[in-house]
């Protein structure tokens, strides 16, 4: 049995388990009831109180085969041995706790036993020790009533000696100054002196206390006077002649006088530690030692003078306004100076010793706020921690835009030394120059928010307050700091497509690009990611209206498309300019015949080869609509306003060229309408297009002030067609540069003296030896 009974003990598991299925037997629940429901009166439920066995097997044998009815006797079995196997250990655990209750029971019989009769034996104990103290008491009642009665003698020869030597121990206390001794032990025998001053002898010592105390008074007044003691002396000594019933107005009037000499005298010393004469004033001590000092010796101070006036004057009501005007005018003297030292806190390096400052200073005001209900000092106090935090967030936004303005200079410097170029273009390192300006942006205002983070420490006192849970952190942080420095870098960055340049010369085309990608880059990832990190940093809670993300990326957006636009435009007047000079300072009547193609399309074509790889460095590829397998070799659209003129160059005449105009006309009408100007898209191919849009414009206007010669148109010829071999690789359509190139020759045979056009061959080869 007790075999069995072991490894029940050792399984409370399947202790727990044999009793969940019991229950569940017996229909029990958790607590070891029936649940309330309704009983099954199905013949057939073999757990409900109606079941029929007859009509449970008839049931089975018609519904169930052969293989299903030995199934369900298996599992019946099968259950019916685990529950007598369950029963059976159950039987066998509650046996052993009945033979262990049985011990237990016999073992408590024996120890009531020995109880009973060590209780018997105490009773007995008690009973003898009550006899003997009676017996005591009977035996010494008389003495003690004698032993009373001398006691109380004796206590009165005790007062009448104290009595006798009053005058001569108070003379002892002014002799030695224990001027508080003395009134104390004047005060504890004023009350009998003054009811026993009917006799002569009391009548004796009592006019003797009163000359002693007199001059006791007269010393006290003396010492309050000169004001030479420590605040504390003083204190006491106003509260003894407060206990010697003298005046209590006037006292207090000298106390405050009394106390605002010393305070001033504390603020002069924190004055001698400002220099405001220099031109960038250094305080001998850092903030932190100067507001130690402030609080160590002046508001610690005012605290002992508040506690002092409370104690001593308490009783007078009237005179609550006097003390709050005095520590009001006092302490806005002492916040005049530590707003002049904080000022000087110009760096905008280790924050740690200003926020220390500030938390001292905040702290130590806050038990004016104790001692001096209703006061305006802790909030004044607070308004000046306040105005530090914004004024030092001021010096990081001012820090950072300084930061920005000198890493444009380190990259203007950069792109002005190139280390490797492209037809004489630096294009080497835009994205290296690009992510170090991104990344050192981005250290620098982690860096800023760190710094600036240590105003709403966990530690710090004023963090806690309403203010910077909300206003600092959203308004301060976020809105003047964080926006201000985005909304910044865009308008600088704006600011350079509103001039074209200063007096040291224009803004680099390539630093246009870089910014344009810039503000794109803030626009996609960088400013979300900045936003979040403050807040998730500052834990900022948008109660007041704050500038939303979207709003910031949209300027940072119209940033990178105004750059982008500038840039097309520059890069455009730039190409332009040599196209320019190009056709005025040439004689386009007299040239000669041409024989290779002029060096200004080559450098055209060179640089906007280096520009597209320019822009290839930091934009994507774009899309470009499909290219028709003879691009590079196209003759019939060039050229067809040429063809179109050496068709009526047989009978030229003044109609001629009307209906040569009336014929360019009606084919433009025809034509897409080509906007110049137009805004570009973030790609490659948007960009070039623009730059070759700008080019192949000015081109066509200088061509259309000038007259020909049969050389010059060409010259103007082979020079389209040299253009259109490199030109159209760089397009979203090649058909606008077709349509360009055809207007320029078109423009040119209109206005040619003798429109003789060059034979399409002869133009291939020249442009391809050139």
């Amino acid at each position: 049995m007790d075999e069995g009974s072991v490894p029940v003990a050792e399984d409370p598991g399947r202790r727990r388990r044999v009793h969940g299925m019991l229950k569940i037997y017996y229909g029990l629940n958790e607590e070891g009831k029936a649940p309330e429901q309704p009983e099954s009166l199905d013949p057939c439920d073999i757990n409900g109180p109606h079941f029929d066995p007859e009509l449970y097997l008839n049931k089975l044998r018609r519904e169930c085969s052969l293989t299903e009815l030995m199934d369900q006797e298996t599992c019946m079995v099968r259950q019916i041995r685990s529950l007598d196997s369950d029963m059976q250990t159950l039987v066998y655990e509650n046996y052993n706790k009945f033979i262990s209750a049985t011990d237990t029971i016999r073992k408590m019989k024996n120890d009531f036993k020995k109880m009973e009769d060590e209780m018997d034996c105490l009773s007995a104990n008690m009973a003898a020790i009550t006899e003997f103290s009676a017996r005591i008491s009977g035996t010494l009642q008389d003495q003690h009533a004698q032993i009373t009665k001398l006691s109380g003698v004796h206590t009165l020869l005790r007062k009448l000696q104290f009595l006798f030597e009053l005058p001569a121990r108070l003379n002892k206390c002014l002799e030695l100054q224990a001027y508080a001794q003395a009134v104390n032990t004047h005060r504890r025998a004023r009350c009998v002196l003054q009811q026993y001053s009917h006799l002569p002898s009391f009548k004796g010592i009592q006019d003797d206390c009163h000359a002693i105390m007199d001059k006791l008074a007269q010393e006290l007044r003396q010492k309050f006077r000169d004001g030479g003691s420590s605040a504390k002396d003083l204190s006491e000594c106003v509260e003894l002649l407060l206990q010697l019933d003298e005046p209590a107005e006037e006292l207090c009037d000298k106390f405050l006088s009394h106390a605002r000499s010393r305070l001033e005298s504390d603020l002069q010393g924190l004055e001698a530690e400002i220099r405001p004469s220099l031109p960038s004033p250094a305080s001998n001590t850092d903030i932190l030692e100067f507001i130690d000092r402030g609080c160590n010796e002046f508001v610690s101070s005012l605290c002992l003078v508040i506690t002092s006036y409370q104690e001593l004057f308490i009783n007078h009501a009237q005179k609550g306004e006097l003390l709050h005007a005095f520590v009001d005018d006092l302490a806005a003297r002492y916040f005049m100076l530590v707003e002049r030292r904080i000022q000087e806190e110009k760096g905008v390096g280790d924050n740690s010793l200003l926020v220390r400052a500030l938390d001292r200073f905040h702290r130590r005001l806050q038990a004016v706020a104790k001692l001096l209900p209703g006061s305006a000092v802790p909030n004044k106090g607070t308004e000046i921690v306040i105005r530090a935090a914004t004024e030092r967030v001021k010096q990081y936004l001012s820090a950072l835009q300084s930061f920005y303005m000198d890493s444009l200079t380190d990259v203007r410097q950069a792109l002005a030394t190139p280390r490797l170029s492209v037809a004489g273009t630096s294009v080497a390192g835009l994205p290296e120059l690009l992510s170090s300006l991104s990344a050192s942006i981005l250290n620098q205002i982690k860096s800023v928010l760190a710094s600036v983070h240590l105003f709403t420490a966990k530690d710090i006192t004023f963090s806690n307050k309403p203010y910077f849970k909300g206003e600092f952190c959203s308004q301060g942080v976020r809105e003047s700091l964080v926006v201000s420095f985005i909304k910044f870098v865009c308008q600088s960055s704006r600011q350079f497509c509103e001039t074209a340049g200063d007096k040291g010369g224009s803004t680099p085309p390539a630093l246009l690009l870089l910014l344009s990608r810039l503000c794109l880059e803030y626009e996609t990832s960088t400013i979300s990611y900045i936003l979040t990190l403050t807040d998730e940093q500052f834990l900022v809670q948008h109660h007041s209206p704050v500038t939303p993300v979207t709003t910031l990326c949209a300027e940072a957006r119209e940033a990178a498309q105004k750059l982008l636009n500038h840039y097309v435009k520059v890069q455009g007047l730039i190409i332009s300019q040599m196209l320019r000079k190009s056709v005025e300072t040439r004689d386009w009547v007299n040239t000669i015949e041409p024989r290779n193609v002029r060096a200004v399309m080559k450098r055209v074509v060179e640089d906007t080869t280096s520009i597209d790889v320019q822009v290839g460095l930091l934009y994507e590829e774009g899309v470009r609509k499909a290219h028709s397998s003879d691009s590079s070799k196209r003759t019939f659209s060039v050229y067809s306003s040429s063809r179109q003129q050496a068709r009526y160059a047989a009978s030229y005449t003044p109609s001629a060229p009307m209906d040569t105009n009336l014929l360019s006309n009606i084919h433009k009408l025809f034509s897409e309408r080509i906007d110049i100007f137009s805004s570009v898209e973030f790609n490659k191919v948007s960009v070039m297009t623009g730059i070759i849009k700008i080019s192949l414009k000015t081109f066509l206007e200088c061509v259309r002030l000038r007259t020909f010669g049969r050389y010059g148109l060409q010259q103007i010829q082979v020079d389209c067609h040299y253009l259109q071999m490199y030109l159209w690789r760089f397009v979203s359509d090649e058909n606008l540069v077709h349509f360009l190139l055809d207007e320029i020759v078109g423009s040119a045979a209109h206005r040619c003296l003798d429109p003789a056009p060059m034979e399409q061959s002869v133009i291939e080869v020249i442009c391809e030896r050139g």
